[in-house]
């Protein structure tokens, strides 16, 4: 039996991930890493969390001790590393968590894996380290696109993947790198664009829609992604990075309005608030390299959102719950009118 550790698992694309490996490899035992921090939640896993071949691990991958006491104890064959905070808005209030769960996180499993028999790790990056495009339709990145990330979370994640190179380089650990675009789908933490508004449309709420809204991203739906890292953890050139994007490039006002138009909502729901520090304006991947590898994704953005939408309708307890509290503190404090 493989034995497969997924760190962050608890996350929103970690515990995708968790569930698409789960039903598609009944076989291998899947070790669920988490710290559980604010974003973290185990009810998406409730259907296989008493499955023989599911362990949950409530570790802080920061934490060296417990890191390698957990490698002693379990042979793994293979590491997906998604665990990181992530929100970039957290990141330009308080930068030292990110570089200590993101970096120095990551330095942590590194140096546990090297000292492991493992086939892979795979280490769950994004387009962000890049730093931004202009608004021309045909420029894009590429795995060559020299990194130049602009916020502290996306330069917490560059100096992550600089390690993970690092340690494929010197020690030789097999290593694939993956950056992707913008992941939407269920189970998406409620303080993201799309959750936010759906949630906020559904309460009859006003949408902070950041400057003018022109801001462009690349949407993969989270299940794209899922398949797309199994593909690269399984068939991955060692040492190769891999960018996961889907073409589905909408600036944030029309994914706003995509959603309210399906709620059957006005936009005047809409209200714009001072634009974030240091906002990149544009975000786009060119997936050639791991589309030769075999992987194509399977929503278009329309097909996609209309699910996500639909999803949330019909679990209103899971995110209703999240947003209230500590959260909703948060979300003042983070939209406070100027």
């Amino acid at each position: 039996m493989e034995k497969l550790l997924v760190t962050g698992g608890a996350g929103f694309i970690g515990g995708n991930f968790v569930q698409y490996m789960a039903e598609k490899y009944p076989l291998y035992h899947i070790y669920n890493l988490d710290l559980l921090t604010y974003a973290g939640d185990l009810t998406k896993h409730q259907k296989i969390e008493t499955n023989e071949n599911y362990s949950f691990v409530h570790i802080d991958i920061a934490d060296r001790l417990a890191v390698s006491e957990l490698f002693e104890q379990v042979d793994f064959d293979y590491v997906v590393h998604f665990a990181a905070e992530s929100h970039v808005d957290r990141s330009i209030t308080d930068p030292e968590i990110f570089i200590r769960t993101n970096v120095l996180g990551t330095q942590v499993l590194l140096d546990a894996a090297k000292g492991a028999n493992i086939k892979k790790f795979v280490h769950v990056s994004t387009d962000e380290v890049y730093g931004e495009l202009d608004f021309d339709p045909a420029s894009f990145f590429t795995e060559e696109t020299p990194l130049q990330p602009n916020s502290p979370y996306s330069a917490s994640k560059a100096s992550s993947d600089l390690l993970v190179r690092a340690y494929y380089e010197t020690y030789g650990l097999p290593v694939n790198i993956t950056r992707c675009s913008n992941n939407y789908g269920p189970y998406h933490f409620p303080e993201k664009l799309i959750p936010l508004t759906i949630s906020r449309v559904l309460n009859d709420q006003k949408v902070p829609v950041y400057g003018d809204g022109k801001n462009v991203r690349d949407w993969l739906h989270v299940l794209d992604h899922c398949s797309a890292i199994d593909l690269v953890m399984h068939s991955g050139e060692i040492g190769a990075v891999y960018n996961i994007g889907g073409h589905h490039e909408r600036t944030n006002l029309q994914v706003v309005r995509t959603i309210i138009e399906a709620l059957g909502k006005s936009e005047d729901l809409i209200e714009f608030v001072a634009d974030r520090l240091g906002h990149d304006k544009r975000y786009a991947i060119d997936p050639t390299k791991i589309e030769r590898l075999g992987w194509r994704p399977v929503y278009d953005f329309e097909t996609g959102i209309a699910q996500t939408v639909d999803w949330f309708l019909e679990n209103k307890e899971w995110w209703e719950q999240i947003i209230s509290g500590e959260y909703q503190q948060y979300f003042d404090r983070q939209y406070a009118r100027k």
